[in-house]
């Protein structure tokens, strides 16, 4: 038996909207209802006390939640806004999503994963995060679990996009301003994930939840931790190469390095991957092959046209 359709005027509340994912989020949710999409200079997530007022006033049917402190190796030595941003704020909006009955979507990390096993991780290992970040994104999911409700955490990895600040956009500038050669590190495995992919694919379940396909039995089984990343893997060296393959940039030269000859405030996992079987399996989605991905990303981009590189 089907669940009712969400109430049409209740709107849905992004949070981080000028980020990578947030921003794809804007458009792929178009349709369900109508959206607000709230940056830092709209609502300041690390007032804590205003976001509550904020959700109580707006009273969205669902919550996404893009927003995250993600300077990996900053966060070493600001723990305390990492923990308002990663642990404090999920937990703020599964308590304020509860009371609301409304569906939470939070997005994760691969980094709450030491990286120390020979495979892909599944959501059912146990995690061991090794910098602060990845500690802080483990407070929040266990803070979003403790609060119970509907809830939805997507794991992710390796984030790219057209926006914002990212490894595939770093690339290509070094490649632009004339940089001939490049060390990347090699003994690093993931697997690139194109925002437009993790937003595209929470729009598909989200849908779901927002037209009331699904009863409420349905969703109890599902609500949980789900692994969301591109099919394949790969090294950053490894991404790094397919990228001026693609934009034809036989210039660059990219060097193999070790993780121990490129230092970092945070320490890395060297198995960043994680398996989306449980995905396909709940919930029916293939996620796309990264190779795949990052061309749609550079084509829409419109870099293998404009870059030009020799």
């Amino acid at each position: 038996m089907s669940e009712a359709r969400v109430d049409a005027w209740r709107p849905i509340l992004v949070t981080g909207a000028r980020g990578q994912v947030g921003s794809e989020l804007t458009r792929t949710l178009q349709g369900l209802g109508p959206i607000v999409a709230v940056d830092r200079a709209r609502l300041d997530l690390a007032d804590h006390a205003r976001v509550r007022a904020f959700v109580r006033e707006l009273k969205p049917a669902m919550i996404v939640n893009a927003a995250a402190y993600t300077a990996v190796d900053q966060a070493e030595s600001d723990v305390d806004s990492a923990r308002l941003i990663n642990a404090g704020l999920p937990r703020i909006l599964a308590e304020e999503a509860c009371d609301l009955n409304a569906l939470l979507i939070h997005y994760s990390t691969d980094y709450v994963f030491d990286g120390r096993l020979d495979r892909p991780y599944l959501e059912t290992d146990t995690p061991n995060p090794l910098n602060v970040y990845g500690q802080t994104k483990l407070a929040g999911e266990r803070a979003i679990e403790a609060v119970g409700g509907k809830y939805l955490i997507f794991r992710t990895s390796w984030v790219y996009g057209a926006t914002g600040r990212n490894f595939m956009l770093t690339m290509l500038r070094l490649a632009k301003e004339g940089r001939t050669s490049l060390n990347v590190v090699a003994d690093q495995l993931g697997a690139p994930t194109w925002s437009s992919s993790i937003a595209a694919l929470t729009a598909h379940i989200a849908s779901r939840y927002y037209l009331g396909g699904d009863g409420a039995a349905w969703w109890r089984e599902r609500a949980g931790i789900f692994h969301l990343t591109s099919r394949g893997e790969t090294s950053w060296h490894g991404f790094a190469t397919a990228i001026f393959n693609a934009t034809n940039c036989n210039s660059v030269c990219v060097r193999a390095i070790a993780t121990e000859d490129y230092p970092t405030p945070a320490q890395r996992p060297a198995n960043s991957r994680l398996s989306c079987e449980k995905l396909a399996r709940l919930f029916g989605l293939a996620v796309p092959d990264w190779n795949v991905a990052l061309m749609q990303c550079l084509e829409e981009y419109g870099r293998c046209a404009s870059l030009h590189c020799k």
